[in-house]
């Protein structure tokens, strides 16, 4: 490990999918916060669960120390992630793969009722459960085209 550059490490660690939802990376999702290197020259892989009591918590970790072994990996609860830190690149894989990616959260809140469809764009949707898959995320299905579809919880 000693013999790769902190970039290289943090490229690894970035492309190692979501437990939870494989279509998209820990980078694309923005819960990998930093890679450093230790005073003892040890790496150091440190993330942020999408919400303190995430499930996949234990996975994320057991992915990253079999794609980089002999990391260590820290979890860091402040700040708090945000949807806010989920790329364009996870927003765009998200929709691709029919789930229904959170606006962003900075600035002025628009008034949303309802998430739109990642198939036909409606927002004409309706929230069939408030859990989806994942516990961080919402069942809709749309009125329009009448496909049913998971939606990032905004946090």
């Amino acid at each position: 490990m000693s013999n790769r550059g902190v970039a290289e490490i943090r490229a690894v660690a970035a492309a190692v999918p979501d437990p939870e939802l494989p279509v998209v990376t820990l980078g694309d999702l923005g819960i990998l916060r930093d890679v450093r290197r230790t005073g003892d020259g040890g790496i150091e892989v440190v993330i942020t669960p999408t919400y303190s009591g995430c499930p996949a918590m234990d996975a994320i970790r057991d992915d990253l120390r079999r794609a980089l072994p002999g990391v260590s990996v820290v979890t860091v609860l402040s700040p708090p992630w945000t949807t806010d830190w989920i790329t364009e690149e996870g927003r765009r894989k998200l929709r691709e793969h029919g789930i229904s990616p959170p606006g962003p959260t900075g600035g002025p809140v628009a008034l949303t009722l309802a998430p739109a469809c990642p198939r036909c764009g409606s927002l004409r949707t309706r929230l069939v459960s408030r859990y989806g898959s994942t516990a961080c995320q919402a069942h809709f299905a749309c009125r329009d085209c009448l496909e049913p579809f998971d939606h990032v919880k905004e946090i």
